[in-house]
């Protein structure tokens, strides 16, 4: 059975209620809302109404990992990133950084961060001068980590998906992938698993994850799961544009922690609170 907390830097999260991860983009072309708040101002005032809406948890993201995107520069995404969290880390809610690159990793921890949410789920190497993305988040003592499954990368993953049944093999990654952070003497208690719906998968892959996800609690960590305006609902519903995709993005959202997830990452969090207060209040 999953765990009842998640344990993060400043913060023991409870999750015997679905938590909801409100998504703050500040990029030029995320998917979604690349633009909309690239500025510090528009992007604190963004993350100020997450909260009002009910968000439990802030992940603040510098770099676009949609299907195609250019990998932003060390410099760039730390630019991008420092007015933001210098900002956020003194508002007293768990913080969570979406990032793969070790030097981002540490410098966030040093800020104060809670949460390290890397799409390549901690597989980048290290250096001669630096370590990697697993050495830095086990250096920590208590950071929380969010290990996602991706296959391929962002440049590629969606012109060569992953071939076969997706769900044995995301279940062998997190498996390959809770064996190493355990090895580095990660307690299992600050690790969270996201299957990442779109990335690297079929629209058929995506759903196969969304109904047999009971097999990936058998690995009895947290599951994190983010369906929000996703382009495998579009297939599904023909409402091509992302902003049209709220309501089978809150409807994903219920069906995850429905069938155990205990945290979902949205972009639209006031229809997603009310969505999940149905089942859970």
């Amino acid at each position: 059975m999953p765990p009842s907390h998640w344990q993060t830097t400043r913060f023991r999260i409870d999750l015997t209620r679905p938590k909801v991860m409100g998504i703050v983009n500040i990029t030029p072309d995320s998917f979604s809302d690349g633009g909309q708040f690239l500025s510090v101002k528009d992007a604190l005032d963004h993350a100020e109404r997450l909260l009002r809406e009910g968000a439990d948890l802030l992940d603040i993201g510098a770099e676009s990992s949609r299907p195609g995107a250019v990998p932003l520069s060390l410099d760039e995404e730390q630019r991008r990133l420092a007015p933001v969290l210098a900002e956020m880390v003194r508002w007293g809610v768990p913080l969570s950084v979406d990032t793969y690159k070790p030097e981002v990793m540490q410098w966030a921890l040093d800020l104060g961060v809670d949460v390290l949410n890397d799409i390549w789920g901690f597989r980048q190497p290290g250096s001669a001068n630096q370590p990697s993305a697993l050495e830095v988040a086990a250096s920590s003592p208590s950071c929380g980590l969010c290990i996602m499954h991706m296959h391929g990368d962002p440049q590629t993953m969606q012109l060569n998906p992953m071939p076969g049944d997706a769900v044995p093999q995301v279940v062998a990654f997190f498996q390959g992938r809770l064996a190493a952070v355990s090895q580095l003497g990660v307690a299992p208690e600050r690790v969270a698993l996201d299957p990442g719906i779109g990335f690297g998968k079929t629209v058929e892959q995506n759903f196969s994850l969304l109904r047999r996800q009971q097999e990936l609690l058998s690995l009895e960590r947290p599951l994190l799961v983010g369906w929000s305006r996703k382009s495998s609902l579009a297939a599904l519903t023909g409402l091509q544009s992302a902003g049209e995709r709220l309501v089978p993005s809150v409807v994903a959202a219920v069906l995850a922690v429905e069938r155990g997830a205990k945290i979902v990452r949205v972009h639209d969090v006031a229809a997603t609170v009310a969505g999940l207060k149905v089942g859970w209040e």
